[in-house]
């Protein structure tokens, strides 16, 4: 029986209608328990960082397998599909893309695609709605960790866009990635991962040497999913008006400027797919980085910012059904 390609395809439903729990998030509650044991193990050394990762990390694949051995298949399927739903953060992720684009006046009607690339920068064709930068800079945590002060509209409307692309990696083809190759203990292997490296793998002082660990383990883990999304987000293009060859040629010329070895491939090659240049000086509470340019269109506008996050939904989709016809049957 193929429950765990079963299992996939009922967590990513579950996603898609649902979002993620309102309560009691898994996740949530990973990253409660690692933030209680930073502060008792944290110390300026990378043997530090990799002590704490491989014991949460370890963790979350030893309950992985435990539930993997669950008998009969049904149990198995549904134990998959539930973890599938709660290491997802893709219909969440969307939801917050469309609701920056609507505050920060974006057209609401899918015909914004036209305006946008017919005249690139220029709103001016389609119908304003009125802007609510109060309530932008509030949703921009729940999508980036910028400092939302500091950014005015074209600057959320870029941190919107950036952070579509690299998440729906990272919370989506990811997590798919990983389900499908090594089933739970992959899906929860895989989210407690990424989830320590958005807590620590920063190159700040603090986590220059702890979070180093986190960071690297992160990287190794999106080096194949994030090839694969830049992929889905070049094949997907014509369904928002875009280029599969514009975004391939993103990524060939600008994927490698970026100091994320994973993070350029999918910018580089979602900015292609749009028609926008994406990067330039990015603040964080850490510090300031200047990012380098991808793509060679017009910064992104709030219709933009709205055509990124329905091209973040059908790469998910997309993403599902590839991860259930490759899942090996269990």
């Amino acid at each position: 029986m193929r429950s765990r390609a079963v299992g996939l395809v009922l967590g990513a439903a579950a996603d898609a209608v649902w979002g993620d729990p309102r309560r009691g998030h898994p996740v949530a509650g990973f990253g409660t328990c690692a933030a209680w044991l930073e502060r008792r193990w944290y110390a300026d050394r990378r043997s530090a960082g990799v002590a704490y990762t491989a014991v949460l990390v370890g963790g979350a694949v030893a309950l992985g397998v435990a539930a993997e051995t669950a008998r009969p298949p049904v149990l198995r399927t549904l134990l998959t599909a539930a973890a599938t739903w709660a290491v997802l953060g893709g219909s969440s992720l969307a939801g917050h893309g469309e609701a920056l684009a609507e505050e920060l006046g974006a057209p609401p009607s899918p015909s914004d695609e036209r305006h946008s690339r017919r005249n690139p920068g220029d709103e001016s064709a389609a119908r304003r709605e009125p802007v609510d930068l109060a309530a932008a800079r509030a949703r921009i945590p729940s999508l980036c960790g910028r400092d939302p002060n500091l950014l005015d509209l074209p600057g959320m409307a870029r941190a919107g866009v950036e952070s579509l692309a690299e998440n729906t990696s990272d919370a989506v083809v990811a997590p798919l990635f990983w389900g499908a190759v090594a089933g739970i203990p992959g899906l929860l292997g895989y989210r407690a991962v990424n989830t320590l490296d958005a807590m620590v793998g920063y190159r700040s002082p603090r986590y220059e040497r702890f979070g180093w660990a986190s960071a690297r383990w992160d990287d190794v883990a999106n080096l194949a999913p994030a090839r694969m999304a830049a992929l889905l987000f070049a094949g997907l293009a014509p369904a928002v008006g875009g280029s599969p060859r514009a975004a391939l040629a993103a990524w060939r010329r600008d994927a490698r400027r970026h100091p994320s070895p994973n993070a350029g491939p999918v910018e580089a090659a979602a900015a292609g797919a749009l028609g926008v240049t994406l990067g330039g000086r990015t603040v964080y509470a850490h510090g300031v980085e200047e990012r380098p340019r991808l793509g060679s269109g017009p910064p992104p506008t709030p219709a933009d910012l709205r055509r990124a996050a329905r091209l973040s939904r059908l790469v998910g989709a997309a993403s599902a059904v590839l991860a259930a016809v490759v899942a090996r049957p269990v």
